[in-house]
């Protein structure tokens, strides 16, 4: 089957998502109001809280949500075939992101622009606000050691990086200058960024810096998740326009522009899919398609990470209300056309059936080496641009991306911490310098007390990532039904979806809790217990929820 018959009928599905779909959520189920002061309004600080374009919001949020997941998840899932794949991508990005990621703006935004976290105490109650804490907890732990582990691989892997992302920095520092102090337009803003990103991925390849093996007795790899970390807690406390917004943005445009590199190479070359639609012959160890397919891919369908990023930094920045719209859905829209790009390059970006298994042996196999590899043969063999050149491209795609879903990641748990200290009265934990040192050191404690010298500690837990996460999003969605419920407003537009959810992710943790049993790995299978029981109780106050909000209904019309 020919590569570009997937490329139009997803991109036009998603299209269709956007123009039509999201409309209707807007105006019948969200109804967004264009004269509300939003908190970025409210509570402007300068730091935090700052009115922004929405095109600029749109890049922080899109890039801040995407992140490396939805490469790895898309291009592991695909070993199932690239048919499962291709419809979990596409409908969930129209009926599950789409919803998810607007719907926790739009929440946030009209409750003084609180956490999804901090705002299930008010909504559902304390109890799933509690349990609601420690899942949120452990994806950000989990995102923030492990993506640190994949941006510092990928520049151990791929020195002409090197230069690129930390010069990435430096760019978007220039960017957020010219936009709020010089006050230049942002069309002009744009290219500037955008020429001097792709001149610095230019330059890549002639200027390769690569990390000694040891240094000062850690591993190269381990220095390099020192230095991320160490930036990632400085940009976490500077003012979101000096780095974070002008970061994500200028991220934003050159995604859209390696995509549409990577569509069109795919145009050109009119690539053949040498995956199977469905891989009946799966590699031994494989797991059932049903339901690991829904939490392997995350990202790209729906991800309860995004909840924690529309809720904690996008809804503090949200000029008007109805740019919610814009900035979520088609934030999720745009996050659903990457992972169908990373489908594609791990399914016709190899010459031939054998080349393709050769790279799927064995379950969790493929991931970014997939994408860039698959990615870089496309590009080549569609317009002609030196495979070294490609490869470096899309893995600066990558790191770029991981690179600001970590940014944001620490953000995050800072507030955590500060809304920790909010709700116990602990006024020390509420200073951004404390919570920050409390985020890093939460981190790097897992990441070299668990992982030992070289800090991959984060990749013992990642096996629970995709169930955490999907129980995350279940209960960004429980809240916002809630809240639905109480607005007198349909519900099922919500609820669907997290009932869906909760089904796939215990059936999920259950399926796990056999392995790592089989496996004797008793960390993993005590911690996949904590989730499962997590999962149970959401799933009992959502009902819980649900029943209380509909009978204080029944007794207002009484």
């Amino acid at each position: 089957m020919s590569a570009i018959v997937l490329l139009v009928l997803g991109l036009a599905a998603m299209a269709a998502g956007y123009f039509l779909y999201s409309k209707f959520i807007a105006e019948k189920i969200y109804r967004l109001d264009p004269d509300f002061k939003t908190p970025a309004h409210e509570y402007e600080d300068g730091v935090d809280f700052v009115p922004t374009n929405r095109f600029v919001l749109w890049g922080h949020h899109f890039t801040s949500v995407a992140g490396a997941a939805p490469i790895v998840g898309p291009a592991i899932a695909v070993i199932w075939g690239w048919l499962p794949a291709f419809l979990w991508v596409v409908f969930g990005t129209i009926f599950f992101a789409g919803v998810h990621d607007f719907g926790a703006i739009w929440a946030s935004v009209r409750n003084k622009a609180k956490s999804v976290g901090a705002l299930t105490g008010d909504v559902v109650g304390k109890r799933a606000r509690s349990i609601f804490m420690i899942v949120i907890f452990l994806v950000l732990l989990m995102v923030n050691a492990v993506f640190a582990v994949v941006i510092a691989g990928l520049m151990m892997n791929f020195s002409s990086a090197v230069v690129p992302v930390w010069g990435a920095i430096l760019v978007a520092l220039i960017i957020g200058q010219l936009i709020y102090r010089r006050m230049l337009s942002l069309p002009m803003v744009s290219i500037i960024g955008v020429v001097a990103l792709y001149a610095l991925i230019g330059i890549g390849p002639s200027v390769p810096i690569q990390m000694p093996a040891e240094v000062a007795g850690l591993s190269g790899n381990a220095v390099w998740i020192l230095i991320l970390f160490a930036y990632a807690a400085i940009a976490s406390l500077l003012p979101v326009w000096v780095l974070l917004q002008p970061r994500d943005y200028i991220n934003g445009l050159q995604l859209f522009i390696g995509l549409i590199i990577l569509y069109g190479a795919i145009v050109l070359m009119n690539p053949t899919l040498v995956a199977p639609a469905f891989n009946t012959n799966v590699p031994a160890g494989t797991p059932s398609l049903l339901p690991l397919l829904f939490v392997t891919i995350a990202c790209g369908a729906i991800s309860g990470f995004h909840g924690l990023v529309s809720s904690g930094t996008t809804s503090k920045q949200l000029n008007r209300e109805t740019d919610a719209r814009f900035v979520g859905y088609f934030g999720a829209v745009g996050e659903g056309m990457l992972a169908l790009a990373a489908i594609l390059a791990a399914t016709a970006g190899f010459a031939t059936f054998g080349d393709w298994q050769a790279m799927y042996s064995a379950f969790g196999q493929g991931g970014v080496n997939a994408f860039v590899e698959g990615g870089a043969f496309i590009i080549h063999n569609g317009i002609g641009l030196p495979e070294a050149t490609a490869a470096t491209l899309l893995t600066v795609m990558a790191a770029l991306f991981a690179g600001t879903t970590m940014d944001t990641g620490l953000r995050l748990q800072r507030y955590i911490f500060q809304e920790w200290g909010e709700i116990y009265n602990q006024q020390w934990m509420k200073k951004p310098a404390i919570a920050t040192f409390l985020a890093v050191g939460s981190c790097l404690l897992l990441a070299f007390g668990a992982g030992g010298a070289d800090g991959s500690g984060g990749l013992i837990i990642w096996p629970l990532f995709g169930t955490t996460n999907q129980l995350l999003a279940g209960l960004t969605l429980l809240v916002i039904t809630v809240m639905l419920v109480r607005l007198r407003r349909p519900m099922w537009y919500t609820l669907a979806p997290l009932c869906f959810l909760l089904v796939m992710t215990i059936a999920a943790l259950l399926i796990q809790l056999r392995t790592f049993y089989q496996q004797g790995n008793m960390f993993l299978l005590v911690l996949d217990v904590v989730v499962l029981i997590a999962a149970i109780m959401v799933a009992m106050e959502c009902a819980s929820a649900l029943k209380r909000s509909r009978a204080e209904m029944a007794a207002e019309q009484k």
